[in-house]
């Protein structure tokens, strides 16, 4: 009873991620998407520092975000794996706060350009779309997503107790 508890609040916990993540991109999806892009939901990218739940969470989340928004299939696969590499790479560092935010700035920094070239046909240069990319997402992993870290940090007990590694 208790294993099939546990594997029920982890699906709960990863569908809650996930649904917050396509909430957080859709209404914004004209800044969203293309060669100079935001999204206010890679933020949640740092939740893996809570809960492993979170890697399933933000993967499906960016998946289904990249599907309903529009994106060319390219997008939705590899944009999805770009963020189930950072988010898995997130979880087994965290252990060092301060590191689980670079995984997801690295995968998406060196997936995502590709994905803009091939898949949207945007001519400029893999570098200069690294550049673009990397920087937003270090506002939105490096900067918001560290805030959300810092201030979910007293919450942990609360809001994470029932699905922690």
């Amino acid at each position: 009873m208790k294993e099939n508890q546990n594997k029920v609040t982890f699906l709960v916990y990863g569908a809650v991620i996930a649904a917050l993540y396509v909430v957080l991109t859709l209404p914004f999806a004209s800044f969203a998407f293309g060669a100079i892009q935001f999204r206010v939901a890679e933020a949640l990218t740092v939740l893996p520092f809570f809960t492993p739940a979170a890697v399933p969470g933000v993967t499906v989340g960016c998946f289904l975000a990249n599907l309903l928004g529009g994106a060319p299939l390219p997008d939705v696969v590899f944009g999805a794996l770009a963020t189930f590499i950072g988010a898995v790479l997130s979880y087994r560092l965290r252990r060092q706060k301060w590191l689980v935010c670079l995984p997801p700035i690295l995968s998406n920094t060196l997936i995502i350009p590709w994905v803009l070239r091939f898949a949207y046909g945007v001519p400029d240069a893999i570098p200069y779309l690294m550049f673009t990319v990397g920087l937003s997402e270090c506002i939105a992993i490096g900067i918001l997503g560290n805030v959300l870290l810092t201030a979910l940090i007293p919450l942990r007990q609360q809001l994470f107790a029932r699905c922690q590694a």
